[in-house]
């Protein structure tokens, strides 16, 4: 039986910086000579802070990148390949930087305007999205997901479920902010039922335990609900919604691998044995994130790589986060890189772009 406790190993890894200079060959950065990075988080949480392919851009100066994408934009054909190449190589406090540079260039010139009124199609939606602030872009993602006809769960809950809760209330800030409406009330009447229930817990996580205290007590009864909660011919969603979102992670992994190990089966085969719908996608997602998130993200990126919306948002919200690791998830599950994987699937600027943020070929 596998030991979810153990599912985040420290490895280090070994990666090769030489294919993005063919992508952005300007890029003096990225140096044809292999880096070692070990893998240690910051904290067990379901948020890694240590792994982002994009680092601070050094010696940065906001004022000179603001002038060179300035000129870049005002040419007859505006220059794409200088834009992508300087905001893809800068981290977002960095951007805001040059936002901030370039309105006073401009003298008040909004560059993400700017940016909007000379760029067209998926390269515009990339730079643009490189652009917000990491609560803003959670934000816009989420509103996306609840646009038009149906929601978008799978893309509702990938934001929830790999967010702490302290980003959780920023993006609740950030999405007010840019839609003027407010992201509990919009996630009620997009969604129904007991998924509802589970959003909105999600949405308000408290990790009431404390971080690196291993109680085993609580593991026990936590334990004893959730396997209690599906005995008998109707499930009952609550104690299973209550205790996934109000514990740390590292406390949930315990918890899941006990229970587990007394079932005889994983636990997303006992969801899906005993819940259903939407609900069921929901509390799997879920527990897939808090059992190891990039795993779930390179699933995710699998399945989902020719939709440009799903592969933009990975790249860009990981890109300073853990894409690392990401890259090496995904090489595990497909036996493929993911740089070669968007080589293949992505054309033109669009593809260069996302070559760069991905940073590199993994050996």
């Amino acid at each position: 039986m596998k030991d979810h406790t153990h599912t985040h190993t420290h490895p280090r890894i070994k990666l090769y910086r030489h294919t993005a200079v063919s992508a952005l060959a300007s890029c003096s950065e990225m140096e044809n000579e292999p880096i070692t990075v070990e893998y240690i988080p910051a904290k067990q949480s379901m948020w890694w802070g240590t792994l982002g392919t994009v680092r601070p851009f050094l010696p940065f100066d906001p004022y000179l990148d603001a002038r060179q994408i300035n000129t870049a934009l005002n040419k007859k054909n505006a220059d794409v390949m200088t834009v992508m190449k300087i905001l893809t190589n800068r981290t977002n406090a960095q951007r805001q930087g040059i936002a901030s540079a370039y309105q006073n260039h401009t003298q008040k010139v909004d560059l993400s305007a700017t940016l909007k009124k000379s760029l067209s199609g998926a390269v515009q939606e990339l730079l643009l999205a490189l652009m917000m602030t990491p609560a803003r872009f959670d934000a816009h993602r989420l509103r996306q997901s609840m646009e038009g006809l149906g929601t978008d769960e799978e893309a509702l809950l990938e934001v929830l479920c790999t967010r702490s809760p302290d980003q959780l209330r920023d993006i609740t800030v950030a999405y007010h902010e840019a839609y003027g409406r407010y992201l509990e009330n919009d996630l009620i009447s997009e969604t129904s039922k007991e998924f509802t229930k589970l959003v909105l817990a999600i949405l308000k996580k408290e990790e009431l335990n404390t971080p690196g205290k291993i109680d085993y007590e609580l593991i026990d009864q936590d334990v004893k609900q959730l396997r209690d909660a599906v005995i008998g011919k109707k499930s009952n969603p609550e104690p299973w919604i209550q205790v996934l979102t109000s514990r740390n992670s590292d406390h949930l992994n315990r918890v899941l691998s006990r229970l587990e190990d007394q079932k005889g089966e994983t636990v997303d085969k006992t969801i899906q044995n005993n819940f259903s719908g939407d609900l069921r996608l929901g509390l799997r997602i879920l527990v897939q994130t808090i059992q190891n998130t990039p795993h779930f993200l390179a699933q995710r990126l699998h399945t989902c790589m020719k939709k440009n919306a799903v592969v933009r948002g990975i790249m860009v919200a990981r890109s300073e986060e853990d894409l690392l690791w990401v890259r090496v998830e995904f090489h595990k599950l497909t036996n493929l890189s993911l740089y070669s994987t968007i080589q293949k699937e992505f054309k033109g600027e669009l593809q260069l772009a996302l070559l760069a943020l991905c940073r590199s070929e993994d050996g």
